[in-house]
């Protein structure tokens, strides 16, 4: 891959960016040119004096619709047909974010992300220009503007040079297939409560053991929809 990992934000709201994107990991990554973020007001692409850019649902019903020929205008001038990086619409039907999706997403150029509004966006502009839908949960938010800041930030800190330790991004929750361990640090007690001796002993491979132990307690306690998906642990 040449050049920094590219984001392009397709939205009606282009001053929320970069927001949590500027700060931290991923704001220094920005700053060093590690990553590129690339806002597009969809609204530029309006009609008429007031720049309109939605219109009622066909069939009748509440709210309003992103038409379709807006935002084909808006993805084309953003993105040409031979942008090789994937089209993604923010939308509480699509496909689970996960970290597997994610971790493709970091090692590819970068993304286009369309923000939705309103009640939703006109279905033949999703077929037309092939957008993959993508949903951050099972809930549904105002616009698609934050999801897209979580599936950024998401990619951004697996960038090559981003965190600190590259074997942080390979211990996380989801690496694997399993929740994380816990986590402690000083000091050695605090409120009655003590570090796990086996995290003080020294002895790595026990200190390994405890951990995958751990992992998969906690897994099978807050998401054992994971386990079947895991892969079979290699000896």
């Amino acid at each position: 891959m040449t050049g920094p990992w590219r984001a392009t934000v397709l939205t009606l709201y282009p001053e929320m960016f970069p927001g949590p994107l500027g700060v931290s990991l991923s704001g220094d990554a920005l700053a060093r040119a590690v990553w590129a973020l690339e806002m597009r007001n969809i609204r530029d692409h309006g009609e008429g004096r007031h720049k309109r850019v939605d219109d009622t649902p066909a069939g009748g019903g509440a709210g309003m619709v992103l038409r379709a020929d807006i935002l084909a205008a808006a993805l084309d001038a953003a993105a040409p047909a031979d942008d090789p990086r994937p089209r993604l619409l923010m939308s509480p039907r699509g496909a689970p974010l996960t970290q597997a999706r994610v971790r493709a997403l970091a090692a590819g150029p970068g993304v286009v992300l369309l923000c939705g509004r309103f009640e939703g966006v006109d279905q033949r502009v999703i077929d037309a220009r092939g957008l993959e839908e993508v949903s951050i949960g099972d809930y549904v938010l105002s616009g698609g503007e934050i999801p897209a800041m979580v599936l950024i930030d998401a990619c951004v800190r697996l960038l090559p040079g981003v965190m600190g330790k590259e074997e942080s991004g390979a211990e996380e929750s989801f690496e694997g297939g399993l929740l994380e361990y816990p986590h402690y640090t000083r000091p050695r007690e605090w409120e009655g409560r003590a570090i796990p001796e086996v995290l003080l002993s020294g002895n790595h491979a026990a200190i390994a053991r405890w951990r995958r132990a751990e992992a998969e307690r906690l897994t099978r306690e807050r998401r054992p929809d994971l386990l079947p998906a895991r892969k079979p642990r290699e000896e």
